[in-house]
């Protein structure tokens, strides 16, 4: 077992729990850093809910829906509340499920424990160089000259993002040297930069929106929380939406535009609110819908005066704000890369795996699970629901195979 992340934990624990003689190798001291600063230091383990349609990979979504299904949410749940010994509380205004303790530490601190109670041999600071097949087996090449025969490989290395918990893509570059393919990575889940920043004033202002990223290929929509930065945008719709910019730019193409519905309200009822009567201004109106600050560089961004009563507001400017109200073009420069990524997206083929097994269609006893594998979803649980779900599968399946 390579990785002794999310995915490699789960892996690991479910490989011993089916007798298998499992050896979990870490290249840092401690493991599972990204479980430990995952929602804030909280751990959003699960989504309270799950909508398959919101994950994102280059490769068959049949294939994503077939691996996600192999282990439904309430299984998983049932795992981390019974097995784990860890209750989850729900955050009904997000949606995403937490330990009762809101402790990352004792989600990581808990799986690791497990393994090592299900018979898992732990080998921390251990950097994995080389992957070789040897005879039915494999040989895994350490750094330090220390190398280890074993009969079946599970890689759960993670990609690209946060590379100071230990993710820094060599497990792509074992995997793409063993043949497999690997599908243009990027950084997605990541904040969105403006420099300079068109509404710089507005830093810390936050509010929920509904954000639509497009280019000529691909469109997202996100509704959730929206944060103004002293460098551009981030929260949750914002981290949802950014694969778009982020492949548009890697691409060349920087004519993808992120557009913001500042409220709830569409275009017919704004209509109707700012329709040309009495003696209201039109900047108390917005007021009572956003936070100020936000309600008067809407209209400075219009051309509106903020004095204006909405039976002065001229038909031209009305239109102008209903647009910047509800399509408001944001002006983008760049993204915060890998460094500020949740997660990594592209990876490994789903085609090249087996969705049952994780096992890889090109090498017998070679498994995958994690972020290496072509697929992404949205903040909230989503991410981790994947890599425990990928892991259990390979772990399983490693075990199975080894007893046979």
């Amino acid at each position: 077992m390579v990785g002794a992340g999310a995915a490699g934990a789960m892996a690991a624990i479910f490989a011993a729990s089916g007798g298998a003689d499992t050896l979990l190798l870490e290249r840092t001291e401690d493991g599972g850093r990204k479980i430990l600063i995952s929602g804030g230091g909280r751990c959003n383990i699960l989504p309270a809910r799950l909508d398959e349609t919101r994950f994102v990979t280059d490769s068959s979504p049949h294939t994503l829906r077939n691996i996600v299904r192999s282990w439904p949410l309430s299984e998983q749940r049932a795992f981390f509340e019974q097995d784990l010994g860890l209750p989850l509380v729900e955050e009904t205004e997000s949606a995403k499920l937490f330990p009762a303790s809101h402790r990352a530490r004792d989600v990581r601190d808990g799986l690791l424990a497990l393994a090592r109670k299900r018979g898992v041999r732990w080998m921390p600071g251990t950097n994995v160089t080389g992957l070789a097949r040897e005879g039915d087996g494999w040989r895994i090449a350490c750094e330090g000259g220390t190398e280890l025969d074993v009969d079946a490989v599970i890689i759960a290395t993670g990609g690209l993002s946060v590379p100071a918990t230990g993710s820094d893509g060599r497990g792509l570059a074992v995997l793409h040297a063993l043949g497999h393919t690997i599908h243009e990575t990027y950084a997605a889940l990541t904040p969105v930069v403006a420099k300079p920043a068109p509404f710089g004033e507005l830093a810390g202002v936050s509010l929920s929106v509904t954000l639509t990223a497009r280019d000529a290929e691909r469109r997202a929509v996100a509704t959730g929380g929206f944060l103004f930065t002293h460098r551009g945008y981030s929260g949750p719709a914002v981290l949802d939406v950014s694969h778009v910019l982020v492949r548009s730019r890697g691409q060349g193409d920087a004519r993808a535009r992120l557009l913001a519905q500042w409220t709830a309200m569409g275009a017919d009822v704004w209509e109707k609110a700012l329709r040309p009567q009495g003696a209201r201004a039109v900047l108390t109106l917005l007021r009572d819908e956003m936070p100020a600050r936000l309600a008067e560089a809407l209209l400075r961004v219009s051309g509106v005066d903020p004095t204006r009563k909405l039976a002065q507001l001229a038909r031209g400017d009305r239109v102008r704000l209903i647009e910047t109200l509800v399509r408001c073009d944001l002006p983008w420069t760049g993204h915060g890369g890998y460094a500020k990524a949740e997660v990594t997206g592209g990876g490994v083929s789903l085609a090249e795996i087996h969705p049952k097994t994780m096992e890889s269609r090109l090498h017998p006893g070679l498994y995958l699970c994690g972020e290496v594998l072509d697929a992404f979803g949205p903040i909230g649980g989503y991410n981790f629901l994947w890599a425990w779900a990928t892991g259990r599968a390979a772990g399983r399946a490693a075990a199975s195979a080894a007893a046979n």
